[in-house]
């Protein structure tokens, strides 16, 4: 899954995206590349970053995902957390919702995945980052909430894919447990997503600034593979599809 961030402050590759022409060359360039699906975002979700209002939002992206569907086969992902706008941005295109915040920010989210036929991403996020929780069970709490919130919907169960929720409400420590703990997720016998591309913990390890982490972002992505991890969200595409090429032909003569 490449990523497409039509905003202007997004915390890696913001404002490189933000004209419908610019965003669709590099959706064109991603899928040359080897992306499978491509994921839009109008706003920000990097910590501190400001709120934009749906109407915001909703003219960042709009344009973007018709041209990207006229233009390409690739299916598209939505990258919000708002119902107004992936509903218009399933009007527009879109077949995947990619919520970051698992359909627990706004009421509405799971009745417009179900009236639209979207896949959903539940991304799991408990809204603020608590040190003395086990993990592994609030993470396997919250999903088994959300998968039960999602079927009283009527979503069915195979539009549903998994996210760790790397970087969002997390400390330090509990981005490295979500994601060696993958196996947690497997249980659902779901897809499961892992967004980890250039995030400040890979950073924070190895001291490296946004634009020198592709070599632990493709490490991690890598591990997560191995641990059940079914799609990558990242910004270097070709990067990783030399990495997944190899690492496929290594376990291929095992």
């Amino acid at each position: 899954m490449g990523i497409v961030n039509v905003t202007p402050d997004s915390f890696s590759d913001g404002g490189q995206a933000v004209d419908p022409q610019a965003a669709l060359a590099r959706v064109l360039e991603m899928s040359a590349d080897g992306a499978d699906i491509v994921d839009v975002g109008g706003e920000s979700t990097r910590p501190g970053a400001e709120l934009v209002s749906e109407a915001v939002e909703l003219g960042r992206i709009e344009r973007v995902i018709s041209a990207i569907c006229e233009a390409t086969s690739a299916p598209v992902s939505v990258d919000t957390y708002k119902a107004g706008v992936a509903h218009a941005a399933a009007s527009a295109g879109a077949v995947i919702v990619n919520d970051v915040w698992g359909m627990t920010r706004d009421a509405g989210m799971a009745s417009v995945v179900a009236e639209t036929e979207c896949a959903l991403v539940v991304t799991y996020n408990r809204g603020t980052a608590d040190e003395v929780i086990n993990l592994v069970d609030d993470m396997r709490g919250f999903f088994d909430r959300a998968l039960k919130a999602a079927a009283d919907a009527g979503i069915p169960r195979d539009h549903l894919i998994l996210d760790p929720g790397l970087g969002f409400a997390k400390t330090y420590e509990q981005n490295f447990i979500a994601l060696g703990r993958l196996d947690v997720l497997q249980d659902y016998k779901l897809p499961i997503l892992v967004g980890v591309s250039r995030k400040s913990f890979i950073g924070r390890l190895l001291n490296r600034t946004v634009d020198q982490r592709l070599a632990g972002t493709i490490a991690a992505n890598l591990a997560a593979l191995q641990s059940g991890a079914t799609i990558l969200r990242v910004h270097d595409v070709a990067a990783h599809r030399d990495a997944i090429t190899v690492h496929g032909a290594i376990g291929d003569c095992r």
